[in-house]
């Protein structure tokens, strides 16, 4: 898995990105075929924006979040994008289980 890292109007300090490198690793517990992760961050006039994407296969997932600091963005950006992946592993995995149980079905 690639880890990116951009910062936009900011410098990328090596805490910060230990912290969103140890945030990540909660979303690869769920879902370990990640391909590639792109995080981006951003300050903006009153606001701090982080966003994320990740590369599975077959799709992209994407995110953003705004709060008050770099941490909280962070933060709410890494709950935003474990439910989607969990959303998107449900998906996958009920769709092979739903066919198998036709087949099965169907053979009787």
């Amino acid at each position: 898995m690639n880890l990116s890292i951009i910062g936009h109007h900011l410098d990328v300090t090596p805490a910060i990105r230990e912290y969103i490198h140890s945030k990540t690793a909660r979303v690869l517990r769920h879902f370990d075929h990640v391909i590639d992760i792109q995080v981006m961050l951003s300050i903006e006039p009153l606001k701090h924006r982080a966003e994320i994407t990740l590369h599975v296969r077959g799709k992209d997932i994407h995110c953003e979040a705004l709060a008050d600091n770099l941490y909280a963005a962070i933060d709410l950006l890494v709950d935003k994008i474990d439910r989607k992946i969990i959303q998107h592993k449900d998906r996958t995995q009920n769709h092979h289980h739903i066919a198998a149980k036709r087949q099965l079905f169907e053979a009787v």
